[in-house]
């Protein structure tokens, strides 16, 4: 059902990997990390690069906005960084909405995630493998110690450089970057394989400690394997200069041989329930997801394929249907969220708000706080003319996700619907300025201003904004 469209980026740090697990560790010769490293680029440093990255990330990057699919991963990335040696553990994982495979990290523990990840990894141990291995890039401090061995270890260099990355991992344009430094061109293949090998040395013990089965690393291998023949003479330039060979593949099963398996974990209820999320979300006929999921729930009866059935009937504007589907579901599976905030999701869609928001209510107040249902408790409100309350809401969420600009703008379209017009232009001023659009952000702020001239507080506020993104602009030009 679903057309997968594989591609690859060039500098992209996916997990197709030189791996040799069989080797002695101390045939790896690394540089030690410690002062040097800091020296070329400082974890101040390696912030601030990171929120260059984000900017171009948020600005270019289609992405997949999604609560249940973000705090899925969120969650999922930092259970795995417990076990890590990364030491910033703030993380921003970027939903990247591609169906092609790929997965990335980047200064500021940055994740960056592919949706069509979830759907060439079969279960969850795959996935993580993957995000294990993204993981030790950054405990690695790898992008710092390639600062080091270039002879312009410049933050300005960095930046540009990061930039150029951003821009390519955005755009499937590997040009980019060959174009935006010549630190790129002065990189050594052979040591960039190195990093990947001891990359998947990290992330595999990562992976173990985690808790996860050892054996679905080789099998993330299996999968990505089987996809060269896919290309037949002609594969894309990444799988030419990261060949997973056969050899590797079984390395990686021959490393997991040694470990005992039992009481591992290899899958997860909400994995598959996540994965059919997005199988639907990739089909664009949505009868077609409706005959697939209902072929699939015949010959499987998983519980993946029923949720993917009650998404498909919803995206299908089948709501009685889903409804029903859902329900089936939840009497098997009580307790669990996604399928109780999918269920209010289908309802609040179907226009059936007064029992959306019984069931919201219900479960904020087992779990309160939480993201996708206090998202879908906002949207309620907003289709049910309460402004002010789903604002409140909005508001709490941007306490701890104050760097969302999904969240500025689903804010700003509840102000604008609530007549909320200061609050709408500095809200939108918020979200451009994530995305680094400085002069939009000024400019929406000149509008908020003009409104507030009798409100002396919320006028300072707003100046103070300008201000600041003014002095922003000056010091990226360096006056």
């Amino acid at each position: 059902m679903i057309k997968i469209r594989f591609k690859y980026y060039f500098f992209s740090i996916i997990f197709i990997s030189c791996l040799s697990f069989a080797q002695n560790n101390s045939q790896i010769k690394l540089p030690e990390l410690g002062d040097r490293v800091s020296g070329a680029v400082s974890s101040a440093q390696e912030k601030a690069i990171g929120e260059a990255f984000l900017k171009q990330a948020y600005a270019q990057a289609p992405l997949i906005n999604d609560s249940l699919i973000q705090e899925y991963t969120e969650l999922l990335v930092f259970r795995l960084s417990e076990k890590s040696k990364v030491q910033d553990r703030y993380f921003n994982v970027l939903l990247i909405d591609d169906p092609s495979l790929n997965a990335f990290a980047a200064p500021g523990s940055i994740i960056g995630v592919n949706g069509g990840l979830f759907l060439e990894a079969e279960n969850e141990g795959q996935f993580a493998s993957v995000m294990a291995h993204e993981l030790a890039h950054l405990s690695q401090r790898h992008f710092a110690r390639n600062v080091l061995r270039s002879q312009d270890s410049s933050l300005s260099s960095a930046l540009v450089l990061v930039s150029s990355i951003a821009i390519a991992l955005i755009t499937n344009q590997p040009q980019a970057i060959i174009g935006g430094s010549a630190f790129m061109q002065q990189e050594n293949l052979r040591y960039s394989r190195l990093f990947e090998k001891e990359a998947d040395r990290v992330g595999f013990t990562n992976l173990v400690a985690s808790g996860y089965d050892p054996y679905t690393m080789g099998e993330m291998f299996e999968n990505m394997n089987r996809m060269k023949r896919y290309y037949g003479e002609a594969p894309p330039e990444f799988l030419l200069t990261h060949p997973v060979t056969s050899s590797r593949v079984n390395d990686a099963f021959n490393a997991a041989e040694s470990i005992d398996v039992s009481g591992s974990k290899k899958d997860s209820l909400d994995y598959s329930f996540i994965r059919s999320r997005l199988k639907v979300y990739y089909e664009k006929i949505p009868a077609s997801s409706v005959s697939y999921f209902k072929d699939a729930f015949k010959k499987s009866n998983l519980p993946s394929d029923h949720y993917g059935l009650a998404l498909a009937l919803n995206k299908n504007n089948e709501f009685e249907n889903s409804i029903s589907v859902i329900n089936d579901l939840i009497d098997r599976f009580p307790k669990n969220l996604i399928l109780n905030t999918t269920r209010v999701e289908i309802y609040l869609n179907a226009g059936l708000y007064q029992e959306a928001s019984n069931h919201v209510d219900e479960f904020l107040s087992i779990s309160p706080g939480n993201y996708p249902l206090t998202i879908t408790k906002a949207k309620i409100l907003n289709e049910t003319g309460e402004y002010f309350a789903a604002e409140e809401l909005l508001r709490e969420q941007l306490l701890k996700r104050n760097g969302d600009p999904y969240l500025w703008l689903l804010l700003s379209d509840i102000q604008r619907d609530g007549k909320n017009v200061v609050g709408y232009y500095q809200s939108k001023a918020e979200y451009h300025f994530l995305l680094g659009q400085y002069e939009e952000a000024i400019s929406q702020l000149e509008f908020a201003l003009q409104l507030t001239k009798n409100n002396f507080q919320v006028s300072e506020s707003v100046m103070t904004k300008i201000i600041d993104i003014k002095n922003k602009i000056n010091k990226s030009r360096g006056l």
